[in-house]
């Protein structure tokens, strides 16, 4: 009688969702949406390269609307901004990234009804555990990499911080990965966190807010088969 021996049990688990940040053109929509990315992100700050004005972001999230949930990301806005964009480009989150206290996330979701991602620079293990403070506040932490002090910018500057700092996270949040993710490094960095979310805005571009299309491809590629 012959045997069939049965296959090896392995440990899969799920692929992560994916955002692409940054978005500014319709070429670069279809991009991520032919890469099947969860979310596009867009960014509503004057001093980054990425940046769009209310019509721009309206436009856009709608070529998008319906198949990848839309988040607007804001530095330290004012509640007159983030109605004004909310409205616009009918957003489905908004993403902190400034220098917001949990009292200040958990108000702006409240006024607005929106998931709230909160991001957090990440240099020590202090700063992950900064996490903590949002739950209740916000629905996500992204753990991005912290920004030089007096850079432009808080983020989308190809930055990378030390992935180990998240090998223990086990935070009551969920939670997503940002900072220099790259389509040579999202294999790498998804192994060694488990990050359930990855977001990538510098490392799928041919210049400062010019999105390369076949870089999306490849880092969604590379990402679902970690």
């Amino acid at each position: 009688m012959t045997h069939t021996r049965p296959p090896p049990i392995r440990n899969l688990m799920p692929a992560p969702h994916i955002k692409i940040c940054g978005l500014t053109t319709p070429a670069a929509i279809d991009a991520a949406l032919a890469a099947r990315a969860d979310y596009i992100g867009l960014v509503s700050f004057p001093r980054s390269p990425r940046h769009l004005s209310a019509a721009d972001a309206a436009a856009l999230a709608a070529r998008a609307k319906g198949r990848a949930k839309i988040v607007g990301l804001f530095v330290d806005p004012a509640d007159s901004l983030l109605s004004e964009l909310v409205a616009a480009a009918k957003l489905d989150v908004i993403q902190l990234h400034g220098e917001e206290p949990p009292a200040r996330v958990a108000a702006v979701r409240a006024a607005f009804g929106l998931p709230v991602w909160k991001a957090l620079p990440v240099a020590t293990k202090q700063d992950v555990e900064r996490a903590q403070a949002f739950t209740g506040a916000a629905d996500l932490v992204l753990f991005d990499a912290k920004a030089p002090k007096g850079a432009a910018m808080p983020g989308g500057l190809g930055l990378v911080f030390d992935w180990t700092l998240l090998a223990a996270h086990k935070g009551p949040l969920p939670w997503g990965l940002a900072g220099g993710l790259s389509p040579a490094n999202v294999t790498e960095a998804v192994r060694a966190t488990k990050a359930p979310l990855v977001d990538v805005s510098s490392g799928v571009e041919s210049a400062p807010g010019m999105k390369d299309a076949a870089l999306i491809a490849e880092f969604c590629k590379a990402a679902r088969e970690a």
